[in-house]
This record gives structure tokens, C-alpha cells and sequence, in this order.
């Protein structure tokens, strides 16, 4: 029984630590839609803008730096409000992505400020792009740290949240194994939109949503014949680097 004074129950919080500016829309859009479709919180930590390695076209045109890291940072809000999320910029610089105190600090930050009931972040392995891993590895840091009594800075200590990794540009080289399947296909629209803001990278628009499809079809061999999914089901795939915590295995 819910008493009409109770304090009403806190939304779900979602974080996502994410190397560059496009990285959350390309591998978690599906995610955070979903999440914010609910009314839960997403807040996304953007650590770089991806201005030296991720803005070719914009670098072949002739634009400066800072130039190209407004576009980029344009282009991120723009898609993180389609989503549905909050973006935080930590303007860390890019290639290469190096974790420094000040940027724990400002990390474990947003774990207390945010305190997520789930996080996203890139897998361990990524042999062809050093801030993916870099990424990672700040962000399991920060998560540890910003549970710590003992650790300083603002904000109330968090718990252990679960943690996911998104699928990485190159899945069979960075060890990736989709283990967990997400159906995506009722915020397909809204994540194929978000990825459309991202014109510095309009060459992986139809790659990821060639992945989506291919994702929904391993989602639906794996569902079994009763749910009523869709003819063309769309997901997107995770990696869980922790025990799952369950009452019964389903």
C-alpha cells in the first residue's frame, strides 16, 4: 500500500561512459532510448569530442580544431536529445585518451551526482582504437571509487551497479561476445534519427543499422517461437563483465 505522503520513488538512472561523440549513439542509441522511453534518467559522460580521430571529413574540408569540436559537440547534444538523454562534455582530448586524477575525479563525480542503477561503457579490447579501452578502464576505476566512503570529492558514495559493454566497431577482434540480446525495434526510428545528427560519420549510418537487423535475428532464434516479435526485429548486442544477481535463472 503506497501512503499518500510518501516521497515518490526516484527515477532509474542509466550512465554512459563513452570515449568520443558518437560512440553512445552508434552502440547503446537503442539502450538509451528505451531507458528515457520509460521515464528513466540517462546521463552520459562524453569524455572526448572525437576531433582528431573521429572528424575526417571535417579535417579533409579544412577546419580547424576548435571548429571541429563545436561541430562535434553540436552534433552529440543534437543526438543525445533525440535519445532522450542529459550529455555531460569532459573535453578530455582524443587520440590519445589519457586518464589523468582531475578526470577520475570528475568521473567519479558523475557516478555519485547520477547514481546509476545501470552503466554502459565500452569493452576491454579494441585493437584498432586505444580510447575505447582507455575509456573502459576509467570508467570500472571511477565506478569503484565513487563507491568508497574513504574517497573524496562531492556527493553520496554509490552501490554496485551492473555494468554493460557495448559492441565495439570490430566485435570478432576485440574479444566481444554478445551475451546479452536487447530488442530495440520499438525506439528503432529514434536511434536511426540520432544517428542521422552525426554527419562527421555518415558513413557508419548504414553499418549500424545493418548490424541492428542482424542482432534482431540472433535475438529472435535465441526467443523462442511465443513472443510475438516483429517480422524485423532490431537489437543491439552487450557484454556483462560481472555476475548476474537473480533469485531464479530465467
Amino acid at each position: 500500500m503506497t501512503h499518500a505522503n510518501a516521497p515518490a520513488a526516484a527515477p532509474r538512472s542509466t550512465l554512459v561512459v563513452t570515449a568520443h561523440a558518437g560512440d553512445f549513439v552508434w552502440r547503446a542509441g537503442g539502450a538509451i532510448a528505451l531507458a528515457a522511453s520509460r521515464g528513466e534518467k540517462v546521463t552520459i559522460a562524453c569524455l572526448t569530442f572525437g576531433e582528431r580521430g573521429e572528424s575526417a571529413k571535417a579535417w579533409r574540408e579544412g577546419k580547424e580544431l576548435e571548429e571541429i569540436k563545436a561541430i562535434r559537440r553540436a552534433e552529440a547534444e543534437k543526438a543525445a536529445a533525440v535519445l532522450g538523454a542529459e550529455v555531460r562534455f569532459f573535453d578530455a582530448g582524443d587520440y590519445p585518451l589519457t586518464a589523468t586524477p582531475e578526470l577520475t575525479d570528475r568521473l567519479v563525480e558523475a557516478y555519485r551526482a547520477t547514481q546509476p542503477d545501470v552503466v554502459l561503457t565500452h569493452p576491454v579490447e579494441d585493437p584498432y582504437n586505444g580510447d575505447h579501452p582507455a575509456a573502459n578502464r576509467m570508467a570500472l576505476q571511477a565506478r569503484v571509487l565513487a563507491q568508497a566512503i574513504g574517497y573524496p570529492g562531492e556527493g553520496e558514495i554509490i552501490g554496485a551497479p551492473p555494468v554493460f559493454y557495448f559492441e565495439p566497431h570490430q566485435p570478432e577482434m576485440s574479444g566481444f561476445r554478445p551475451e546479452v540480446l536487447l530488442d530495440v525495434t520499438e525506439v528503432w526510428e529514434t536511434k536511426r534519427e540520432a544517428m542521422e545528427c552525426l554527419g562527421a560519420q555518415r558513413h557508419l549510418w548504414d553499418y549500424y543499422t545493418d548490424l541492428a537487423v542482424r542482432r534482431g535475428v540472433q535475438l529472435k532464434r535465441n526467443a523462442g517461437p511465443n513472443l510475438g516479435l516483429p517480422h524485423k526485429t532490431m537489437a543491439e548486442a552487450f557484454m556483462r563483465p560481472y555476475p548476474q544477481i537473480a533469485k531464479e535463472l530465467a
